[in-house]
């Protein structure tokens, strides 16, 4: 803080003049930068600190600018931002310490879906529609019927015949057996 100092008549006055923000920023602001960097081991955080303490300050600039030392104030404020961060991350860390380490992985598909989806692309769309909507959806025959607007033996049809092209497909023997009720 700048002092002046006025004679007059063989006395003298002291007037205390404030300085001006930009004077104490311009002043200070590597400083702390400084400081705080070396406390976070981060340039960046320290600056995005540094400038919060500078902008609180500038906030209430009027009556900061009368304390004795209003860098003191700024400095308290950055290095009270600066632990709350600090105190943050090392939450934030611990927290993640707690968790699982690696997500559980499912397997692929096996060689036999593949073969399946693989085979399955190659039937018309009617009886395509008819296998998976039958043996995954675990629709009846008359369910598909209505929902396909045919009747119940052309979806039976489509059964049939879609069963006995994956079978040749997938050079399975005997799959209308196996298949043919479930």
């Amino acid at each position: 803080m700048a002092v002046t100092t006025i004679a007059r008549g063989g006395s003298e006055t002291r007037i205390a003049v404030r300085p001006s923000f930009d004077e104490v920023y311009a002043a200070h602001y590597a400083d702390l930068t400084v400081q705080l960097y070396a406390y976070f081991g981060d340039r960046q955080e320290a600056q995005d600190v540094v400038q919060e303490a500078f902008y609180r300050a500038l906030v209430r600039w009027n009556s900061i600018s009368s304390y004795d030392d209003p860098v003191a104030w700024i400095r308290r404020v950055a290095w009270n931002l600066a632990v709350s961060r600090w105190r943050r991350a090392r939450t934030a860390l611990s927290f993640l310490g707690r968790q699982r380490r690696a997500e559980p992985q499912s397997e692929g598909p096996g060689p036999e879906r593949v073969a399946l989806v693989a085979a399955l692309t190659t039937l018309p769309d009617s009886q395509r529609r008819a296998l998976v909507l039958h043996y995954l959806a675990d629709m009846p025959v008359s369910e598909i019927a209505q929902r396909e607007r045919v009747a119940a033996g052309t979806v039976k049809s489509w059964l049939h015949r879609g069963r006995a092209a994956l079978a040749a497909q997938l050079e399975i023997s005997d799959l209308s057996d196996s298949a043919g009720g479930a």
